[in-house]
């Protein structure tokens, strides 16, 4: 993997997180891919699944073993943080129930991070989908964590969002397929510019509460 002017060859992990493996969301996230294909970047599409997916606990047993990955080994959890750790760039994909990003993808996320998975200076974008409403809350919720792992943000025309209810009906919605493709072609730019070896040296963390 290479970064910067030059570039050999990147590669973007697209995380689809809906347990309906070719639903809208993989349409959604499917269009992405495409378009950075177009551009020379290898990508991707990693299905969550329909098994159970843990719940972080809170052990810091990841800490005390150090070496990436989360103490249960029993999901899709350290798998994915393989791919992540491989990859230059992430787009994580859901559904949105009740407003929110689908549990399941939520867990996954909040696991890898704690682990340890490589995130610093990759760039990442979240995409969601619904029939209706409740996107934009789903879509920050899941952009958020990104921004406490170091992973520049990818923009688009619009929120990264795309709508439909049966499978098939996101590529109906042309604006949200145009705003999948804009999101990609901004990827592919920022991987291309991007020089991971003059990434800003970071502090160490000084972490506290408001606790007196």
């Amino acid at each position: 993997m290479k970064w910067g002017g030059g570039c050999e060859m990147t590669k973007v992990l697209l995380i689809n997180g809906s347990p309906r493996e070719k639903g809208n969301t993989y349409l959604a996230l499917d269009e992405v891919a495409k378009t950075l294909g177009k551009q020379g970047i290898e990508t991707e599409i990693a299905w969550i699944g329909k098994k159970p997916v843990r719940s972080c606990v809170a052990c810091y047993g990841c800490s005390a073993k150090g070496d990436g990955h989360c103490v249960f080994n029993d999901d899709i959890c350290n798998t994915m943080i393989d791919k992540l750790n491989a990859a230059d760039g992430l787009v994580v994909g859901t559904p949105t129930y009740y407003g929110v990003p689908n549990g399941a993808v939520l867990s996954l996320l909040q696991r890898m991070f704690c682990a340890g998975a490589q995130t610093y200076g990759k760039p990442a974008a979240a995409v969601t989908v619904c029939r209706r409403g409740g996107a934009t809350s789903a879509f920050q919720a899941l952009q958020m964590p990104f921004q406490m792992v170091n992973m520049p943000l990818v923009t688009s025309q619009y929120w990264n969002i795309v709508y439909g209810r049966e499978e098939g009906q996101a590529t109906l919605d042309t604006e949200g397929m145009q705003t999948m493709r804009t999101l990609a072609n901004n990827m592919a730019w920022m991987l291309k510019s991007l020089d991971r070896t003059q990434l800003p040296k970071r502090e160490p963390w000084d972490p506290m509460h408001f606790i007196r």
